[in-house]
């Protein structure tokens, strides 16, 4: 569950750790209807595992953000995209990602669809856990 946030700004990076995985650490906060985290991965990290159960096993919430370091690879059904650091970026519902080792990011995301998306993503690690 993302920190609630009582003013209108906030360093992420003050956050504490949502998730933390596999080299990932994730830090999330909530404004109104919006939902932005900064994620870190060390690693190589596929969220294709964590996709499982959800419509064609991709994620279905859309995503707007920045890639800040490395870079990640973007995966629909029909094409593949790779956005590197410097790149602003929007994923459509039907994606998949993967992380290269040492890409952080800044991702903003409506808070109800990606509520249901980590419904799924959490019994998934759990199941792996």
């Amino acid at each position: 569950m993302a920190a609630k946030a009582m003013e209108t700004h906030v360093n992420l990076s003050t956050l504490d750790p949502t998730f933390e995985a596999e080299g990932a650490v994730i830090r999330e906060i909530e404004w109104g209807d919006m939902h932005v985290d900064i994620e870190s991965f060390d690693t190589e990290f596929d969220t294709t595992p964590l996709m499982k159960g959800l419509p064609d096993d991709r994620c279905q919430c859309p995503h707007w953000g920045y890639v800040l370091e490395g870079r990640m690879t973007v995966n629909y059904a029909d094409h593949e995209e790779r956005v590197e650091a410097g790149e602003a970026y929007h994923l459509a519902p039907g994606h998949r990602v993967s992380m290269a080792a040492g890409t952080e990011l800044v991702e903003f995301s409506p808070k109800d669809e990606f509520e249901k998306t980590m419904e799924v993503v959490a019994k998934n690690v759990e199941a792996t856990a």
